[in-house]
């Protein structure tokens, strides 16, 4: 029996909201409050390493002003089985039931995932993820988050965006923001990874100095099965939302990104 999670509990939330996965816009998302023990989570809140404890990947460029660190056996005990769990068995048949997506598997690298954090002014700007791991030669195809954020205020900002978009020329360009999520302790997000997906938290946070908007990054779960329409591998795509100002040496940045990702302050494993 797992220690984090109540499998019998989830399962039956994750069929009693299977349709409604499906059927959410602008793709098939989910988000599901008190999602775990709150005395579990509470623990890992605070085992959580502050700035200075702890030798993060820090990024800081026009389209992201973030901390993250993915090494797993590294990070305190509670976070590390935490997620850890979210890697094992009943944690996919969980995720299974409610996307209705069959024989996902777990990255074991926890690339990109984690541990997230976005302090005052910070930001992540509306992006598509990179859709092929890299090292593993699967497809992405869901994205979980874990919020662990206790008395957040919606003044502060970091409300997660879930944008719309359409093709215009080959190219994705956004229509609008579809739905906004505020970053809640013990909220869970999952969504489905489409070559439409875009989301992020554009606008710099407006905490207190001090703060910061944390999150349990699962993993990104993947299939070997291809898409009906396969796109060729790409990095993450950070985009330009309506109304913001075309600058040349940004747009030449943003293609770069989305070729590789831009320089952190430490090396990842592999990039992607």
């Amino acid at each position: 029996m797992s220690k984090v999670f109540d499998y019998e509990k989830l399962l039956a939330a994750a069929k009693e909201r299977r349709a409604a996965f499906t059927d959410n816009r602008p793709f098939p998302h989910n988000v599901i409050d008190h999602f775990m023990d709150a005395c579990i989570l509470q623990q890992a809140l605070a085992e959580f390493p502050k700035p200075g404890q702890q030798t993060f990947y820090s990024y800081d460029n026009p389209f992201e002003k973030k901390i993250a660190f993915d090494q797993i056996l590294c990070l305190p005990p509670t976070i590390r089985e935490i997620l850890i769990e979210m890697n094992a068995p009943g944690f996919l048949r969980f995720l299974e039931e409610l996307s209705g997506i069959q024989g996902l598997i777990p990255d074991p690298y926890y690339r990109g995932c984690g541990i997230h954090a976005v302090e005052q002014g910070g930001k992540l700007d509306i992006h598509l993820d990179f859709n092929k791991h890299k090292k593993l030669g699967l497809n992405r195809k869901l994205n979980v988050l874990l919020y662990l954020n206790p008395d957040w205020q919606e003044s502060f900002g970091g409300q997660l965006e879930f944008w719309s978009a359409q093709k215009a020329g080959g190219s994705w360009i956004l229509d609008q923001c579809e739905k906004k999520i505020a970053p809640l302790f013990n909220r869970l997000v999952v969504f489905s990874y489409t070559e439409k997906s875009f989301h992020g938290h554009p606008e710099p946070l407006r905490c207190p100095a001090g703060w910061s908007r944390k999150a349990l990054m699962a993993a990104y779960y993947l299939s070997p099965v291809l898409d009906q329409n396969p796109e060729d591998a790409h990095s993450t795509l950070y985009m330009r939302r309506p109304g913001d100002p075309i600058h040349a040496d940004i747009e030449m940045l943003r293609t770069k990104r989305g070729q590789q990702r831009l320089a952190s302050n430490l090396q990842n494993e592999f990039t992607a």
